[in-house]
């Protein structure tokens, strides 16, 4: 079996067609770090490359399936990052080609030719909804949440798959928001597939897999293939590029700088309460008035 440091992957012990993908960072929620989404999309090119594998089930360890990139360092740090510039001026294409290639990985799920289901509990939220919308079919728990908070200040999400996948109307209640919603929600919106209780999960999610899995692979890749199709004729990859210009834009707009300077100054946490309780977001020259106050505090 491969090994790597954010997650493990293998055949399932009982039922040798289905591959599980475990995310494997349960200290941190699973969170995203530097090495995890090429992690996954050479996990997802082993399954690819192994015969016996019919579908493929992503899940996370500990409490939750991801709790989105890993950004309290980020944030609070004054160092320089691809996705995060000090320096002015801000260099997009720079900042584009790391969120693209990230977002190109987590995409392995969905264009690999065998099926992936992510199975929720917990959160899925922020980059780790990226993850999850990129598999072909979601089962979660009842009491799981999905979502993307960032949508409020400092994030887009690069995928771009809430559109494709809920329809317009509910994406937008969601992007405006930065609301999550819960399994059953997500179930009747057409987000999930399945909601289940959540001692049930692992028995309905593998029950699914199995009915897949006995389906011949070529026919699989053919069905996955046709529906992938209508996507991408629906303009799916020029919106992932508009969309990871935009996650770029929304971090070094002067919104998404005063949510970083307010985080260094005060910490991750009270930056995301702040953004989270509904008090308007410092906008445009009072933004800069400040962010300039901060820098001369530092």
């Amino acid at each position: 079996m491969p090994s790597f440091s954010t997650l493990t992957i293998d055949a399932d012990a009982a039922s040798p067609r289905v591959a599980r993908l475990i995310l494997n960072r349960p200290e941190r929620l699973n969170a995203i770090n530097d090495a995890m989404p090429r992690e996954i999309h050479a996990a997802v090119e082993w399954a690819q490359d192994n015969d016996a594998i019919h579908v493929i089930i992503v899940e996370g360890a500990g409490k939750g399936f991801c709790g989105g990139y890993d950004l309290v360092g980020s944030a609070e740090s004054t160092i320089d990052h691809p996705c995060q510039q000090e320096g002015f001026p801000w260099d997009p294409l720079v900042d584009y080609a790391a969120m693209k290639r990230n977002t190109e990985h987590f995409m392995s799920l969905w264009r690999c030719p065998k099926p992936t289901i992510a199975k929720i509990h917990g959160h899925a939220v922020a980059g780790g909804s990226d993850i999850a919308l990129c598999c072909d079919l979601i089962v979660m728990a009842d009491n799981a949440r999905i979502g993307y908070m960032p949508t409020r200040v400092w994030g887009c999400p690069t995928t771009a798959m809430w559109t494709f996948k809920l329809g317009p109307s509910r994406a937008k209640q969601l992007m405006f928001t930065g609301d999550v919603i819960d399994g059953r929600t997500a179930a009747e919106w057409g987000l999930a597939n399945l909601s289940v209780p959540f001692n049930e999960l692992e028995s309905v999610t593998m029950k699914l897999a199995e009915r897949i899995a006995g389906v011949p692979r070529s026919h699989l890749a053919m069905h996955k293939i046709v529906v992938n199709q209508v996507m991408q004729n629906m303009g799916l990859e020029q919106t992932q590029t508009l969309a990871t210009i935009f996650d770029g834009i929304s971090r070094h707009n002067p919104e998404g700088l005063w949510f970083r300077r307010y985080a260094q100054q005060h910490g991750f946490k009270a930056a995301i309460e702040w953004r989270d309780s509904g008090r308007p977001i410092p906008e445009a020259d009072e933004a800069r008035e400040q962010i300039s106050r901060l820098n001369q505090a530092e």
